[in-house]
C-alpha cells in the first residue's frame, strides 16, 4: 500500500529537512497503513456478525423441533385424559387387581397410581440462566434480558443443554423397564371385559403422565437453545455495530491521507498537516475505543 503514494524526488526536494517535513512526508504512508487496518477490522467483525446470525438459525431450527416434541406430547397427554374421563363416565370400572401380576414395584405402582418412576435428577440449573428464562417467560424489555443473558456464559449455556438432554436419556431408561412390562399385560386380562377396560384406564393415566413429563423435559431443552438464540443474535448485533464505526474510522484515515497529500503539495503545508493529522489521531482514538469498549 506504501507504494502507491511513494512521494516523487521534486516534491522531497521541495520539503523542509526538518522533523516537521519528515513527519508530513510520512503521514500518508502511516494514515494508509491504519485505514488499511481498520478496514481489515470492519470487514472481520461484519464476518463474525454473519457467523453469529447463520449460528443462531441453526440453533433456533433445533428449538423448534424441541417446541414440536413438546406440542405433541401435551396433545397426546390430554388425549390420554380426555379418553380416561369418556370411559370413567361411560362404564363402571372395578378397581384394578395386581396381585396375582408378577411385575416390578414400579409398574404396580405405574398402574394403580399412575406413578412414575424414580430416575436421578440433573445438577441444578444456573442461577443467572433461570432469572433469563423468568425474565423471558415475564416479558420484559429486550434491554432487560441483553443485561441478564451477558452475565451467562456460553459454558454455562452448554452445560445446562447437556444437564437436560441427560435428564431425558435417565427418564427413557428409567420408564422402558415399566413400558415393556405393561404392553403385553392387557392380554393377561382375556375375556373378562370389566377388567380389560381397568387396566386399559390405568395405563392411560399412567401414559398420560408419561408424556406430561417428557413434555417439560422437551421444554427445558428447548427453552435453553431460545436463550443461546437470543445470546447469539445480541452478539451478532454488536458485532455489526463495531463494523460500522471500524468503517468510520477508515473513513477518517483515508481523509487523513488525501489532506496530508495535498499538504505536500500546497504552499500552508503546516495548516494542512494539522488538520490532517487531527483527522488521523482521531481515527486512531476512534478505533481504540470500539476495540475496547463497544
Amino acid at each position: 500500500m506504501a507504494e502507491k503514494f511513494k512521494i516523487p524526488e521534486a516534491l522531497k526536494a521541495d520539503l523542509p529537512q526538518t522533523t516537521w517535513g519528515k513527519m508530513l512526508a510520512a503521514t500518508p504512508v502511516v494514515m494508509t497503513v491504519i485505514a488499511t487496518l481498520l478496514a481489515g477490522l470492519a470487514s472481520s467483525e461484519m464476518t463474525r456478525a454473519q457467523y453469529d446470525r447463520s449460528f443462531a438459525a441453526q440453533i433456533q431450527a433445533k428449538a423448534g423441533d424441541q417446541w414440536g416434541y413438546f406440542q405433541a406430547k401435551k396433545m397426546r397427554a390430554t388425549l390420554q385424559r380426555n379418553s380416561l374421563e369418556l370411559l370413567q363416565a361411560t362404564v363402571d370400572l372395578p378397581a384394578l387387581d395386581t396381585a396375582k401380576l408378577e411385575i416390578s414395584e414400579a409398574a404396580r405402582a405405574a398402574l394403580l397410581q399412575g406413578q412414575l418412576p424414580a430416575f436421578a435428577a440433573g445438577p441444578a440449573t444456573d442461577a443467572g440462566v433461570t432469572a433469563a428464562l423468568e425474565a423471558i417467560e415475564q416479558q420484559k424489555t429486550e434491554a432487560e434480558i441483553a443485561a441478564l443473558l451477558a452475565k451467562i456464559t456460553d459454558a454455562k449455556l452448554a452445560a445446562g443443554l447437556i444437564a437436560a438432554r441427560e435428564q431425558v436419556t435417565a427418564f427413557d431408561a428409567a420408564t422402558k423397564p415399566v413400558n415393556q412390562t405393561l404392553d403385553p399385560l392387557e392380554k393377561l386380562a382375556g375375556d373378562d371385559k370389566a377388567a380389560r377396560r381397568s387396566f386399559v384406564a390405568a395405563r392411560m393415566r399412567y401414559t398420560a403422565a408419561r408424556y406430561d413429563a417428557e413434555a417439560r423435559l422437551n421444554q427445558t431443552i428447548a427453552n435453553l437453545l431460545e436463550l443461546q438464540v437470543r445470546k447469539n443474535n445480541i452478539s451478532a448485533e454488536r458485532h455489526h455495530k463495531r463494523s460500522g464505526k471500524f468503517f468510520f474510522g477508515m473513513l477518517a484515515s483515508q481523509a487523513a491521507v488525501i489532506i496530508s497529500t495535498f499538504a505536500m503539495a500546497a504552499r500552508q503545508r503546516n495548516l494542512l498537516w494539522t488538520i490532517a493529522a487531527a483527522a488521523g489521531l482521531a481515527a486512531i482514538a476512534f478505533a481504540i475505543y470500539v476495540y475496547l469498549r463497544v
